[in-house]
């Protein structure tokens, strides 16, 4: 008779006379029993043709127009405030959970905001200026965190 009742329950794995109650059966919806539950959730996260095409000019390494940290960039958003322009202190390439960290000065005050590239709230990218001498020497530029007057002179376009 003992081994019928541990046949219905599971045994706990650390005790030998604790058991656990059967788990009760649930008839999965009926969504998921066609399989649009996948597919849906991917639609939504999956980059569209416009962000791929982003992701193919700015942030492809091989691309002759990538982003190079110390340019200035503007980014449209969906939302308010609809656009931020600021030097680019960072790329982070992640695949789709990439990443820029932009920094302005707004009156007196350093912002610096992250902007993930496959959100559906950035709606485009524009380099408005390359980093001045073609390159800087670092790739990240945190630097410019505690010296705003190099962060003027980057978007000065001096060097």
């Amino acid at each position: 008779m003992s081994t019928a009742v541990r046949s219905k329950t599971a045994t706990y794995p650390f005790s030998k006379t604790a058991t656990l109650p059967p788990q009760p059966f649930v008839t999965p919806p009926k969504a998921l029993r066609e399989g649009k539950g996948l597919i849906q959730y991917l639609h939504k996260s999956l980059p569209t043709p416009a962000k791929q095409e982003i992701f193919r000019t700015l942030f492809s390494r091989q691309s002759p127009k990538q982003l190079l940290p110390g340019s200035i960039v503007q980014v449209t958003l969906d939302h308010a405030p609809t656009t931020f322009t600021g030097v680019l202190l960072s790329i982070r390439r992640r695949g789709l959970d990439t990443s820029i960290l932009l920094r302005n000065i707004i009156q007196r005050t350093g912002v610096e905001m992250q902007f993930y590239v496959n959100s559906p709230h950035v709606k485009d990218i524009k380099v408005l200026q390359k980093p001045p001498g073609g390159r800087m020497r670092r790739a990240k530029l945190f630097y410019l965190r505690d010296s705003p007057e190099k962060m003027s002179m980057i978007a000065g376009g001096r060097k």
